[in-house]
């Protein structure tokens, strides 16, 4: 079971931070596009990219911020509020990693998070803020329980 829902377990505090890493494909971004039905040029055709100045096909902004609800899902954070700035491009191939972290707790539960995406190179790409409630002691109960049955989601 993910480290980041063995600490849930035991409480979160400000300042705790998480990380998640992932490469994206161009096959991540065609099923992004079929669920979402986002079928924008700048994913699917050159001569738009082209007209765009980018290097190449990107992948959906949205795909990339998904990363935190990785973080989110094991955490079994409720979220309410979700701001995203787009800094550069992501393209196919690229590794994006997402450092969360946990910035202020108020009762009961509310929470707030800063995230920060960076490519391979460094490069910010995303910033994104997240509000929401975080699990209680009766729901981090019910986290451990599911630990123990040895639900896996790595």
């Amino acid at each position: 079971m993910s480290q980041i829902r063995k600490q849930t377990i035991q409480g979160l505090t400000v300042g705790e931070t998480f990380t998640v890493s992932r490469m994206f494909t161009e096959q991540d971004m065609i099923s992004f596009a079929d669920i979402t039905r986002d079928y924008n040029p700048i994913h699917f055709d050159e001569r738009f990219v082209a007209a765009k100045k980018l290097k190449g096909r990107i992948c959906h902004g949205l795909l990339v911020g998904s990363l935190l609800t990785e973080i989110g899902g094991q955490i079994g954070w409720l979220a309410s509020e979700m701001n995203f700035r787009f800094k550069k491009p992501v393209y196919f191939g690229d590794t994006i990693e997402c450092l969360l972290t946990i910035i202020q707790i108020d009762g009961p539960n509310r929470a707030r998070a800063e995230v920060i995406y960076r490519n391979q190179d460094g490069t910010v790409v995303l910033e994104a803020e997240l509000a929401g409630i975080l699990p209680d002691n009766r729901e981090r109960k019910v986290l451990n329980a599911i630990l123990q049955e040895g639900f896996t989601s790595d």
